[in-house]
């Protein structure tokens, strides 16, 4: 940063700029595995005035901008590669409108999943995508996130309606409308979506809601093997019984979870399932798939209709990744998801879990298994070079199986930094295509250099 950038900005944010070591180190880090380095300053606006401002002073400059939000991002999306000032929304967090009648509501962009549903208590309205970090709602639009619910609700991509979006040299647009669909012209907002603050910094959301159900009824059940429960959820589908959510853990997840939360869930693959309907809906929906998953094999059958026992049951499953993290004390953890056609499932699962019985690291693997999507938690010691050689290598091995079966490298968790080597065998010519859109819309390469699309 050159001494007129940091002076312009300086008289811009006062005392909401700063150059300080330790916030510098504190957007320095994230959960993930991929090293960034500190930013130059630390930015913390209040307004979208402030923010086309402090772009409007980085292209003056040459200067690059990382937007930030919670720093739960899992493949360095929010590292600063090449210095420049990180923007910190968490000023910008505030709720500005809920309109009931439409089932939407507009947000500012540091504002966090579980605030929002907070505010919307009242109003018999949720927020649905829940990646179970806590994230905030900009990062998870801007890194396309979705979670437990996606098989019922969808993902950020289809929750966001429009957006509020600062270009590269500080120009305002809003994307997309209140109105429920719309054909005029090009999707401006889901370019924007999964962009990963490479095309412009969110300052506004406008959010789609679904009404809170009126009773809920939740279920873990155990399989012999990942097939009859990769079956089991296939049969659910297409009979049309609509799932909330439903989940996998593999026995090692399901060890290290029953370790952590003190449950004494059966250790064999395992389903979480949970249902949303009226009384007599989720009953006859309960129903229905307890006779599925019965001619499935299924054993160790329970039921958490009490909000308590569903609350501690889904505890446990957001908490998986610390418990899986107890299970090896002192390890770190490197975690990649991959995606792939629901009936290339259990295929792709159990290649990984034999990858890793074979290699010397424990990974414990999970996820979204109504729409495809696991994840692995490789678990290596701390400042052991082999054993994160050994991480990457299983982490690529899962990357190329996801694209052999037809699938994608991500399927939550983005690109960013870690997964960069892969876009090119993923979308092929597309993916210049995608360089090229940065190249129209920041052609000094500014917003979060280094990131997402082939290097300018």
């Amino acid at each position: 940063m050159t001494d007129a950038a940091l002076a312009a900005l300086s008289a811009l944010l006062g005392d909401r700029l700063t150059t300080a070591r330790g916030p510098r180190a504190e957007h320095a880090q994230s959960e993930t595995h991929v090293a960034g380095s500190l930013p130059d300053a630390v930015a913390f606006p209040e307004t979208t005035d402030e923010v086309a401002a402090i772009l409007r002073i980085a292209q003056a400059h040459g200067l690059p901008v990382i937007g930030w939000g919670a720093g739960t991002s899992l493949e360095g999306h929010a590292l600063a590669l090449k210095g420049g000032v990180t923007v910190d929304f968490a000023r910008m967090a505030r709720v500005l409108e809920v309109r009931p009648e439409d089932m939407l509501a507009r947000v500012q962009p540091g504002i966090t999943r579980e605030a929002l549903n907070t505010e919307l208590r009242a109003t018999g309205l949720f927020f649905p995508v829940d990646p179970g970090a806590n994230a905030s709602l900009g990062g998870m639009a801007a890194t396309r996130a979705s979670g437990t619910t996606a098989v019922r609700y969808g993902t950020m991509r289809d929750a966001v309606l429009g957006l509020e979006v600062v270009l590269a040299d500080g120009t305002v647009i809003r994307t997309g409308t209140a109105a429920p669909k719309s054909s005029a012209g090009y999707d401006l907002t889901a370019l924007m979506v999964g962009s990963e603050g490479t095309l412009g910094l969110i300052t506004e959301l406008t959010l789609r809601l679904h009404g809170q159900p009126e009773a809920i009824s939740a279920a873990s059940c155990g399989f012999a093997d990942m097939a009859a429960a990769v079956d089991c959820v296939i049969e659910t589908i297409q009979s049309g019984i609509p799932m909330a959510r439903i989940e996998f853990l593999d026995p090692a997840a399901v060890a290290a979870c029953n370790a952590h939360s003190g449950q004494s869930l059966p250790e064999t693959p395992l389903l979480l399932v949970e249902f949303h309907s009226s009384p007599a809906g989720v009953a006859e929906q309960a129903e229905r798939f307890g006779e599925i998953a019965a001619s499935h094999g299924s054993t160790g059958f329970r039921w958490a209709d009490r909000p308590e026992d569903r609350s501690a049951l889904w505890r446990m499953r957001h908490a998986a990744y610390p418990a899986c993290l107890a299970s090896r004390p002192g390890a770190t953890a490197v975690v990649t998801d991959v995606c792939v056609p629901i009936s290339r499932l259990a295929q792709a699962v159990e290649e990984t879990r034999a990858d890793i019985a074979a290699s010397p690291i424990p990974g414990p693997i999970l996820g979204h298994v109504g729409d495809g999507n696991f994840h692995a938690i490789l678990l290596i010691e701390k400042d052991n070079p082999t054993e994160a050689a050994e991480a990457s290598r299983l982490a690529a091995r899962m990357a190329e199986r996801a694209l052999r079966l037809g699938g994608t490298v991500t399927g939550e968790h983005g690109i960013g930094i870690g997964k960069l080597g892969y876009m090119q065998a993923e979308h092929g010519a597309g993916w210049a295509v995608m360089g090229a859109l940065k190249r129209a819309l920041d052609p000094q390469d500014i917003l979060n250099p280094g990131k997402l699309v082939p290097p300018q």
